[in-house]
C-alpha cells in the first residue's frame, strides 16, 4: 500500500490541474449568458443568440461519454491534454469571431473540448483514489461547479461592461495554458490500458446523432416551440431512432462504447437516476430563481446573479460534508438519502417564502444547495464503486452524462412549463406580445417594464404566484429522486485506507 504522505504533494499537483480542468469547463456555462446582449448589439443576429449557449451544452454533453471511452482505451493523460487544448484553441476562435455563425461554430468546438476536461477529469480521481476516499475530492469538483455558477455572471458582467464582451473568451488562454501546462507535468503516473484499443466506430456515429437531435429538440421546447412543430418531432423521431438502433447495436459490438451490462447494475443505475434528478433541480434552479427574483422583486441582473450566491454556498458545504461522512462509514446511501429527502423540503420552503425576505430565501436556498452537494459527488462515488476497473472512465462519463441530461431536461421543461403558465396569465399581452413559441425571459422583462404603477405591483403579484406553483412541480418532480435514492443498496465502499491517512 502506498501511503498518503509520499504521494500526497503528487495528488495535490493532479488536484489542482483537475479543478482547474472543471472550473473552466463550468464557468463558460455561465459566463457567457451576460454578454448576450453586447454580441447581438454587434453581430446584428438574434436568431443564433441562443445557441451561443446551447452548442456548448449540447457538444459537452455527446462528447462526455466519447472520451470517457477513449480514456479507457488509450490512457486519460492523453486525452485529458487534448481536451484542455481543444478547449484553449477553441477560446481564441470565440474571442475572434467575426460573426455569429463563426462564434456558435467555434462554441461547439469549445464544448467538445470541455467535454474531455469533465469527463476524463472525473475519472483520474477513480484511477488514484481508493472508492473510500472519492468523496471528498470528488466534493471538492461540486465546489468548483457552485463557485463557477456565482464567479461566471459576476465576471462575465464586469468584463462585458469596461472591456467587451470578447473577455469572457479571452480570460480562458492564459487559465487554459496553464491548466494544461500543470496536467502535462502531474499526470505522466496515470495507468496506461495495455489491450489492444478497437474503435466502435458505428456506436459513436449512433450516439452523437441520437444525443445531438435529443438536446436540439429539448433545447428548442424550452426556448418557447411547442413539441407538436414539425422541426421538433422531426428532431426527437430521429433522436428515439438513433438512440435505439445505438442500444441494440451496442448489445453486439465487441467493445461497445457504451457496454449495456452497465445498466444491469443496479446500484449504477440508481445512482444515474439520482445524479439525474438532482442535476434537473440545480440546474433549472439557478437558470429560474434569478428571473423570479428580478420579475418579481425589480432588481437588476447585478443583484440577481448575487442572488444566487447562497445556492453556491451550500453545495461545497454539502460536498464536503457528504464526502468526510463517507470517507468515515465507507456508505454512501445514507447520504444519497439525506439530500435526497432534503431537496423537496427546501424547494418548497423557497416556494412559498417571498424573495424579497431575503434571510429566509437564503436560508432555504443554502439547504437546496446542500441537499445537491450531498448527491453530486456521492453517487459519482457510488457509481465508480460499483463498476469494475476497466469500465471506471465509461461509468464516470455515463454519470457526467446523465448529470448533463438531467440538467437540460429540467431548464427546458420548467422554462416551457414556465411560458405556459404565463402564457395562460395574460401577461404577454401587457407589451403587446404573447409568451409563446420562441419566447423568453427578455420578453418577460419587456412586458414589466411596459406598464407601472399599481398595474405593475399587481402584475408582479401575479408572477410570484406563477413561480411559486412552478417550484411547487420543481418539488415534485425532486420526489422521484428521493425514490430511487431509497431503492439503493447500501452497499461498502472498497478500501478502508483511510483509518491509515
Amino acid at each position: 500500500m502506498t501511503s498518503l504522505n509520499q504521494t500526497r504533494p503528487d495528488i495535490r499537483s493532479i488536484l489542482f490541474a483537475l479543478m482547474m480542468a472543471v472550473f473552466l469547463s463550468a464557468l463558460d456555462q455561465t459566463i457567457v449568458a451576460v454578454s448576450m446582449p453586447a454580441i447581438s448589439a454587434q453581430f446584428k443576429d438574434f436568431d443564433l443568440l441562443a445557441w451561443v449557449i446551447s452548442a456548448y451544452m449540447v457538444a459537452l454533453t455527446v462528447a462526455v461519454p466519447i472520451y470517457g471511452k477513449l480514456g479507457d482505451l488509450y490512457g486519460r493523460r492523453r486525452l485529458m491534454l487534448v481536451g484542455l487544448g481543444t478547449f484553449t484553441i477553441a477560446s481564441l476562435f470565440c474571442a475572434m469571431a467575426q460573426s455569429m455563425e463563426q462564434l456558435v461554430l467555434a462554441r461547439v468546438l469549445q464544448g467538445i473540448g470541455a467535454g474531455g476536461m469533465v469527463s476524463v477529469s472525473q475519472a483520474i480521481i477513480g484511477d488514484i483514489v481508493p472508492p473510500r476516499e472519492r468523496g471528498r475530492y470528488q466534493g471538492y469538483f461540486s465546489g468548483m461547479y457552485a463557485t463557477a455558477s456565482v464567479a461566471g455572471p459576476v465576471l462575465g458582467g464586469y468584463m462585458t461592461e469596461y472591456l467587451s464582451w470578447r473577455w469572457v473568451f479571452i480570460i480562458n488562454l492564459p487559465l487554459g495554458f496553464l491548466a494544461w501546462w500543470v496536467a502535462r507535468q502531474t499526470l505522466v503516473g496515470l495507468p496506461i490500458p495495455q489491450r489492444k484499443p478497437i474503435i466502435d466506430y458505428l456506436g459513436t456515429i449512433l450516439m452523437i446523432v441520437g444525443l445531438t437531435a435529443l438536446l436540439l429538440g429539448i433545447t428548442e421546447i424550452g426556448q418557447g416551440h411547442s413539441w407538436r412543430d414539425d422541426h421538433v418531432l422531426i428532431q426527437l423521431g430521429v433522436a428515439l431512432a438513433a438512440l435505439l438502433l445505438f442500444v441494440l447495436y451496442e448489445r453486439r459490438t465487441r467493445e461497445p462504447l457504451l457496454p449495456m451490462h452497465l445498466f444491469a447494475n443496479r446500484s449504477a443505475v440508481l445512482c444515474w437516476c439520482t445524479i439525474f434528478f438532482t442535476s434537473f433541480q440545480a440546474i433549472s434552479l439557478i437558470v429560474l430563481l434569478p428571473l423570479r427574483f428580478q420579475t418579481v422583486t425589480g432588481g437588476g441582473a447585478d443583484s440577481a446573479a448575487l442572488h444566487l450566491m447562497p445556492l453556491a454556498i451550500g453545495m461545497p458545504m454539502g460536498a464536503y460534508f457528504g464526502g468526510r461522512r463517507t470517507s468515515l462509514t465507507g456508505r454512501y446511501k445514507p447520504i444519497i438519502l439525506t439530500g435526497a429527502l432534503l431537496m423537496p423540503l427546501a424547494i418548497l420552503g423557497i416556494a412559498f417564502t417571498a424573495p424579497q425576505s431575503a434571510i429566509l430565501t437564503g436560508l432555504f436556498m443554502v439547504l437546496t444547495g446542500i441537499a445537491s452537494g450531498l448527491q453530486f459527488p456521492t453517487s459519482l462515488v457510488g457509481t465508480q464503486n460499483s463498476v469494475e476497473m476497466k469500465d471506471m472512465g465509461v461509468a464516470t462519463s455515463t454519470t457526467n452524462l446523465f448529470r448533463s441530461l438531467g440538467g437540460a431536461v429540467g431548464v427546458a421543461s420548467m422554462s416551457a412549463l414556465l411560458l405556459a403558465m404565463l402564457a395562460g396569465s395574460g401577461l404577454g399581452q401587457v407589451s403587446g406580445n404573447a409568451l409563446g413559441e420562441g419566447s423568453s425571459g427578455n420578453l418577460l422583462m419587456d412586458s414589466l417594464h411596459a406598464v407601472s404603477g399599481p398595474a405593475l405591483e399587481l402584475l408582479r403579484g401575479q408572477l410570484s404566484m406563477t413561480f411559486q406553483h412552478l417550484l411547487m412541480i420543481s418539488a415534485a418532480v425532486s420526489l422521484l429522486g428521493l425514490a430511487a435514492a431509497l431503492m439503493m443498496p447500501n452497499n461498502l465502499l472498497r478500501g478502508r485506507e483511510d483509518k491509515d491517512r
